[in-house]
């Protein structure tokens, strides 16, 4: 599993969610991430069909790179790390 955040830095809750993204990682080392800013990675984050108005979102991955959730918005860290622990092996 791997989860793409697409965030940018106009954005409150993406300003919100970094350190607790942050915390997230260093506890979970195995954890695969990668950060799309909206506005200098427009092609990439095209391909995911996001709108503006829905930042922070965060695209959960299985290991064929298929999308199998998409959240938005500022998450508590908890509901993230239920969500991580219960499809890590996707």
């Amino acid at each position: 599993m791997k989860i793409i955040k697409v965030g940018a830095v106009w954005c409150s809750g993406c300003i919100v969610m970094k350190p607790r993204w942050a915390v997230i990682e260093k506890e979970h080392p195995w954890l695969e991430t990668e950060y799309l800013d909206f506005d200098e990675n427009e092609d990439k984050v095209q391909i995911y069909n996001l709108e503006k108005g829905k930042l922070p979102t965060f695209i959960f991955v299985d290991k064929e790179n298929k999308e199998f959730l998409r959240l938005h918005g500022e998450i508590s860290k908890e509901k993230l790390v239920k969500v991580i622990l219960e499809n890590k092996d996707k």
